[in-house]
């Protein structure tokens, strides 16, 4: 079986530590941003989050064209520092928020599907995270 190949997308995110992470893990934040265009929403996200907690995170084109269920399993949960889980497909993705000043580093580390390009999955999970970001420093 061939190593899967892992990617990293990475933001700087001009908030502290805790709301990098508050707004990365509820879901009334987590619809706001997780989408990677402005053609797409994420009009549901639940998420259990603990070790062996679910997470499911609704994703749709607003014209109704097309949709998924992004879910998996959390394997590691250490609040306010890392985020590892299990996708249904059994890739790993681990999240990392590490203070930067008084930003946050927010790194994701995913392993890498076999139906898309390596480019095209790092452009897409990348715009998600820079959605991510756009979002959390617009929060009042």
């Amino acid at each position: 079986m061939k190593t899967p190949t892992k990617i990293t997308v990475k933001a700087i995110v001009q908030v502290p530590v805790e709301k990098a992470w508050n707004y990365y893990t509820h879901p009334a934040h987590i619809v706001k941003w997780n989408f990677a265009s402005d053609d797409w929403i994420c009009p549901a996200a639940s998420n259990d989050l603990k070790p062996g907690g679910k997470m499911d995170w609704r994703m749709e084109a607003k014209d109704g064209s097309m949709g998924f269920n992004f879910t998996g399993i959390y394997s590691k949960v250490l609040i306010n520092k890392e985020i590892e889980y299990k996708l249904d497909d059994q890739r790993t993705v681990e999240i990392l928020f590490l203070p930067h000043g008084n930003d946050t580093l927010v790194s994701v580390l995913f392993e890498a599907e076999q139906m898309n390009s390596i480019e095209l999955q790092r452009d897409g999970w990348q715009a998600i995270l820079n959605n991510y970001k756009k979002y959390a420093e617009s929060v009042k």
